[in-house]
């Protein structure tokens, strides 16, 4: 029998929509303003002290926010309004310190069961929605430090080959300073530094008690160093951010010394900024087993060697020797883990360098220690008096310790494990730092802030309006030019958009305002297929085909062009997201997405409306 649908296809119909209604109803739920507080690191969550500190601040202030605890260890202030979360931010970050991150972020709103479901709301772009802001001040002295140790330890080097004394080399103040007991060493050791170190500007200080040589960057290597610093720390936030799933992020520089961030949609903001402001790496070195012992852990310090505490005082301090194998740049892989015994490990994976390196090493000390030592670097912002003015000055501070010791039963290479560590969300957050590389220079953030949409209110609402009124021209239309057709074209269409909405929150797809001006379009898009399907029926009455059979006619022979003509669409789609950046590649997934839901509503939708109403039934006349 003509133009009627098997029961299967009905059923497949309304689960599409049903689910589809399910997973677009997220848009529904506005989310509230919130702070997340976050330790600084892995290690440090939130308890019931912290709760009680929040809530002293809360009662103080008047303020009648509520607190949530998160299943990732963080808690949640939810506030009535922006200016009340604003306010309080300060506050709160003052009464709990240095220990916890407080974090601008939304609250969701979604109802239980359709996050047990998997339902959230579609991500929108910076220029929608606004996201979170932070300005971060690159510490560029401290890029010069490494640099100025390394050429330190290899004039060191060079002066005793040529077997000339000196008494000591200082690094001071973005220079070299060194000593010597008479003026002929100092003048040798400065042809010396300035034949092997084109780089390196050498000059003799005057001295009323002491014979010096200053040796500093010339301007062109001090204007490398730094923008390898900013560059390499571009780099490593993106490398970051990527690894937090944040949608379409801007990681951009400011200026001489400035990085911005901004995430849209403000997602986690407690974690991310934990991972983009830390500064942390890994050292492994060999303890000292010449000097081990209980009086090596808390007297002297033996030349040559290192004294560093263990990881929340477990253990007494550990004596390890002053030559690092292998840091962390030469990692190329971290992957979190666990061992055989169900604790969090983390396997590394080093370059050829650090490979090479790492077995000639532990090949010739089997059966001794080899320590993992943390380090990272802690940027704040400190006041002090200059001129008898006060200003904000960096001061980065270096913090190590020792979070596993392990005999080498055997010579180690490319690929090992390192464990120790108390937690799966700290193996997985160091994984995450190894993976996305060093930060170059400690980094502070000297700016944190929400932003609005870029692009103003009234433009949003003017797209808001134009998606609106585009549906609802053609749909008028449509029903004014194909009467019960055109109403059934309709129903598809606004169908096409919950389905659209819903596939865009599932698969996490960001829409910018080009996404939007997507929406416009296919409002257009989505019923051109009927109006070819109904054109076709059209021609089939005129041929004086009966109504059932031109119904059925009109769908099946206008299936195969409908079918050509969006595919190039989707093609033309995919080319703009592969070669296009930024919200133009939203434009192409709202597009791409589009042209596969209309497809679905306007051929098989329309044929099941169409079924139902006409289908079966003694037509003697057909109008459309």
């Amino acid at each position: 029998m003509l133009n009627k649908y098997p029961l299967w296809k009905y059923l497949l119909i309304v689960f599409v929509v049903l689910l589809s209604a399910v997973y677009a109803s997220p848009v529904l739920f506005p989310e509230d303003p919130a702070l997340q507080i976050t330790g600084s690191n892995a290690s440090i969550n939130p308890n019931e002290a912290t709760q009680r500190q929040i809530k002293s601040v809360l009662a103080r202030e008047q303020s009648s926010a509520s607190i949530e605890s998160e299943k990732t260890g963080s808690l949640l202030i939810r506030f009535q309004d922006e200016a009340e979360r604003e306010r309080l931010q300060p506050e709160i970050k003052k009464t709990l310190g240095d220990d916890y991150i407080v974090a601008l972020n939304m609250a969701q709103n979604i109802p239980d069961w359709l996050v047990s479901m998997g339902a959230r709301p579609m991500n929108l772009g910076l220029d929608l929605r606004g996201g979170v802001h932070f300005l971060l001040e690159v510490d560029l002295n401290a890029a010069l430090e490494p640099n100025l140790k390394s050429y330190a330890s290899e004039i060191r080097s060079q002066l005793h080959d040529k077997k000339i004394k000196q008494k000591g080399v200082e690094i001071l103040d973005q220079h070299l300073q060194i000593s010597f007991d008479n003026d002929e060493m100092r003048t040798q050791a400065s042809g010396l530094i300035l034949r092997n170190f084109p780089e390196l500007v050498a000059e003799n200080v005057v001295s009323s008690d002491e014979l010096l040589l200053s040796v500093r960057l010339t301007e062109q290597k001090l204007k490398e160093i730094k923008d390898y610093a900013i560059s390499q720390n571009l780099a490593t936030l993106r490398n970051r951010v990527n690894e937090l799933g944040v949608s379409e992020p801007i990681v951009q520089r400011q200026g001489a010394g400035r990085i911005v961030v901004e995430l849209p949609g403000i997602q986690d903001t407690a974690a991310a900024k934990r991972i983009i402001g830390k500064t942390a790496s890994l050292e492994f070195r060999l303890e000292d087993w010449e000097h081990t012992g209980n009086s090596a852990s808390y007297g002297p310090v033996p030349i040559g060697s290192d004294r560093f505490p263990f990881k929340e005082n477990r253990r007494p301090p550990v004596l390890v020797k002053n030559r690092v194998i292998v840091s962390g740049d030469r990692v190329i892989g971290a992957r979190a883990s666990f061992d055989q015994y169900g604790a969090p490990e983390v396997n590394i994976k080093l370059d050829n360098r650090g490979g090479k390196q790492m077995h000639a090493v532990t090949s010739k000390n089997i059966k001794r220690n080899m320590a993992v030592i943390f380090v990272e670097y802690k940027t704040k912002l400190k006041e002090v008096s200059k001129d008898g003015e006060k200003v904000l000055i960096p001061v980065t501070t270096e913090d190590k310790y020792v979070i596993n010791v392990a005999t080498i039963q055997d010579a180690l290479g490319f690929n090992f494990r390192i464990t120790g560590l108390d937690s799966v969300a700290e193996s997985s957050e160091l994984a995450l730092l190894l993976r996305a590389g060093a930060l170059a220079a400690p980094m502070y953030f000297i700016e944190e802030r929400t932003v609005g949409p870029s692009l103003g209110a009234e433009n949003i609402e003017a797209g808001l309006n134009s998606i609106l009124l585009g549906f609802l021209v053609v749909m008028v239309f449509m029903v004014f030019y194909y009467k019960v057709f055109g109403l059934i074209a309709d129903v598809a269409l606004v169908l096409n958009l919950v389905i659209l909405v819903a596939i865009m929150s599932l698969i996490g797809a960001t829409l910018t305002l080009p996404g939007m001006a997507g929406f416009v379009l296919l409002g257009g898009m989505a019923v051109d297929a009927n109006v070819i399907i109904f054109s076709r029926i059209r021609e089939e009455l005129a041929k004086g085909e009966p109504p059932q059979a031109a119904i059925s006619a009109g769908y099946d022979r206008a299936f195969t062009a409908i079918l050509d003509s969006n595919l190039t669409t989707i093609a033309v789609a995919g080319v703009l997201f592969i070669m296009a950046t930024g919200s133009v590649k939203g434009f192409a997934v709202t597009l791409a997405f589009g042209i596969i839901s209309s497809l679905f509503t306007s051929i098989m939708v329309t044929r099941a409306l169409v079924n139902l109403i006409y289908g079966g039934r003694q037509l003697d006349k057909l109008r459309i």
